[in-house]
């Protein structure tokens, strides 16, 4: 219920009171769940630059967690749905929403596809949280200028996080799951465009490909053994 009521609440102030009593429940839900950290996790063989790990990415400890955001960037409002937007933003608590609103109307203008923020974790175990916007795919077949804002969403993530001199980088599978991207192919994006990227960034020294299904997972294994 407590999750439900929180997805529905618009971005409007909140007292300190509520915080802390937020605040205490989601440190004790994240205690119940346990925090996975970066030597919980496995090197790829392949390039130990690279890690995958199958499971909820809200337990994870890195300095940064990608959320697949929409245009609004201000979480997912209906209640208990099973996106990552909307797990993110109820593990991280109001005061991620209240943070996004804030840059959101600075910006005065939805946000772009392919394009990157970077906020507060709040209460998750990670720092920061990445917000990007990725294309939808309707048919299941990406045009060439879809594929290109998927490898501009990797792109901008990773130019972010190194502006900001972080270390190890969470990514969920940006478009694949409500928007409808082909797994396979934005696995080779995302692996191609972070391999590049990383030729040019100074302070990220591990990347993490976070997956939640089993296809997922026997994807990026057979792309990073």
């Amino acid at each position: 219920m407590m999750r439900a009521l929180l997805n529905v609440r618009p971005p409007l102030p909140v007292s300190p009171e509520f915080l802390k009593a937020q605040d205490a429940e989601l440190k004790q839900q994240l205690a119940d769940k346990g925090v996975v950290t970066l030597s919980d996790i496995p090197l790829c063989q392949s390039d130990n630059r690279f890690r995958i790990w199958q499971g909820d990415i809200t337990r994870l400890q890195a300095d940064v967690i990608v959320n697949a955001a929409n245009n609004a960037l201000l979480g997912c409002f209906v209640p208990l749905h099973r996106c990552i937007d909307n797990a993110v933003h109820s593990a991280a608590g109001v005061q991620l929403r209240l943070e996004c609103d804030k840059q959101m109307r600075m910006q005065g203008h939805p946000e772009p596809t392919g394009r990157a923020k970077i906020t507060k974790g709040y209460n998750l175990p990670a720092r920061y949280v990445l917000h990007t916007l990725g294309p939808i795919v309707r048919n299941g077949k990406p045009t060439p200028e879809q594929e290109k804002e998927l490898a501009d969403c990797y792109r901008s993530c990773l130019i972010l996080a190194d502006t900001y001199e972080i270390k190890s980088v969470a990514f969920c599978c940006i478009s694949t799951g409500e928007f409808g991207f082909p797994q396979e192919r934005a696995a080779h994006i995302a692996v191609n465009t972070v391999r590049d990227c990383l030729a040019t960034t100074v302070h990220i020294q591990t990347i993490i490909f976070n997956v939640f299904k089993d296809e997922d997972l026997s994807i990026y294994r057979q792309l990073l053994p």
